[in-house]
């Protein structure tokens, strides 16, 4: 077992249903900062839009580890809380993908 964790990326899409992109942008804005103020194993997150895709969303966070994002993290009650508002905006499933980075510039 791997005790020495992992730095993840986490990139997630999501489909929002019509007429509900302002919700979404303004939970997920609210949110984010609960999550960079109060969990420091998040290291940013971005959100993006497809502009030739207009009702889609695309979410980049760095975290420790993918055991802390899908552990601790999930389990906090503002995401419990962003879940069920999540429910009146997100159009199906969001998709998550977890990456870890093999190459860097910044070295």
């Amino acid at each position: 077992m791997n005790h020495n964790p992992t730095p993840v990326t986490v990139v997630i899409t999501g489909k929002i249903k019509p007429g509900k992109m302002a919700m979404a942008k303004r939970e997920l804005e609210a949110n984010i900062k609960i999550v960079m103020a109060k969990e420091p194993a998040c290291h940013g997150i971005r959100v993006y839009d497809d502009p030739k895709n207009p009702q889609q969303l695309l979410i980049i966070e760095n975290w420790d580890s993918e055991e802390v994002f899908n552990g601790p993290h999930m389990q906090t009650p503002h995401m419990q809380t962003f879940f069920k508002k999540a429910e009146e905006f997100l159009d199906g499933e969001a998709g998550f993908r977890f990456w870890h980075e093999i190459i860097t510039s910044n070295q």
